[in-house]
């Protein structure tokens, strides 16, 4: 019944046509199957190993009209989804409603879990359920960037985040991978990094500190409804060339300041050509014992201002150190300051 990977990411949209173009057009995922049912309609689209779910419909105008535009199920395969249900509905988990034939579970907020049996398809449709039916061949003449799904990052209500950091250990078998408590000024967030024992799911919890002053998570969560996915993080090989393209093709990503590089020099002695090039992308950089990282978050594409996206490059690096969730905290807070 263990958590072995996120099968899918589903996305609900007003606007299903915009949303997958972005996907499509800015970052360079294929279209890979349609699925129409009687209240909503979905399109599944890859790149490496990510897949991404967008869906709309009048089946989901309540979920938008409370959250905005937004992920709504992280999907997880499992040994047996059967028994891991019964185990998160153990936990706490509330059983939900489905029409698809597979387990359905709450998680955070109202983004639901949908539990699946045995491994993902390579490049195949999702057995969810659903009635896919494949895309016409498309030739791919970009290269594919993205490799797979590194974390996702969840937004909670102050004072939950121990709460569900126990909730995902008990009803889903995941282990505390790191914590980190920032303070910017006269505001502060905690964070947990939650895994499964696989490795291939990690939500990074975080919450704002209620004894602070408000910051931008505690924006996000009025703006969101409550708690919520907050970005994805998409990993890639090399990410100077994935962030060009990316902008190229109409992605708006957080600005950084120029000083923040000097101070990047100072710490990484005797890469003077690296931090050259990092500074002309904006690109940003975080080291741990284990190796470096390079990372930039883009501008949520979405009204309401919610949801948002990470490339990532992972050179030896394997945490999640306090730079760098600094780095997330400070480019958001700055861009909600200037904007």
């Amino acid at each position: 019944m263990a958590v072995q990977d996120i099968a899918y990411v589903e996305l609900f949209a007003s606007d299903k046509v915009s949303a997958v173009d972005y996907f499509v057009s800015a970052l360079g995922f294929t279209r890979v199957a349609d699925s129409v049912e009687v209240d909503r309609s979905s399109i599944l689209l890859r790149q490496g190993d990510v897949r991404l779910v967008v869906t709309s419909g009048r089946g989901i105008w309540k979920f938008l009209d409370h959250h905005g535009e937004g992920i709504a199920d992280i999907a997880m395969t499992c040994d047996d989804a059967s028994a891991a249900g019964e185990r998160a509905v153990a936990a706490g988990a509330a059983p939900l409603a489905s029409t698809r034939g597979n387990v359905v579970v709450s998680g955070f907020g109202s983004v639901a879990h949908t539990l699946l049996s045995g491994p993902a398809t390579p490049g195949g449709l999702l057995a969810d359920g659903r009635r896919w039916t494949p895309s016409p061949r498309v030739t791919v003449t970009e290269p594919s960037r993205i490799r797979l799904l590194d974390h996702i990052a969840v937004c909670l209500a102050g004072n939950t985040l121990h709460d569900y950091a126990d909730f995902y250990r008990d009803a889903f078998g995941f282990s505390r991978y790191s914590s980190e408590y920032v303070a910017v000024g006269g505001q502060a967030m905690d964070s947990v990094v939650v895994r499964s024992d696989s490795g291939g799911v990690t939500f990074t919890l975080v919450a704002p500190d209620p004894a602070k002053e408000p910051g931008q998570l505690d924006a996000f969560l009025e703006r969101n409804g409550g708690p919520g996915a907050q970005h994805l993080a998409f990993l890639v090989d090399d990410i100077i060339p994935a962030v060009e393209e990316s902008r190229d093709r109409g992605v708006e990503f957080l600005n950084t300041p120029d000083t923040y590089y000097d101070m990047l020099a100072e710490r990484f002695d005797g890469m003077a050509d690296q931090i050259a090039e990092l500074r002309k992308a904006q690109v940003l950089a975080d080291r741990d014992e284990w190796g470096h990282l390079l990372q930039l978050f883009t501008r949520s594409p979405y009204e309401r201002n919610t949801l948002f996206f990470e490339l990532i490059q992972r050179q030896g690096s394997r945490g999640f150190g306090s730079a760098n969730i600094r780095a997330l905290y400070e480019a958001v807070e700055r861009d909600r300051l200037t904007s």
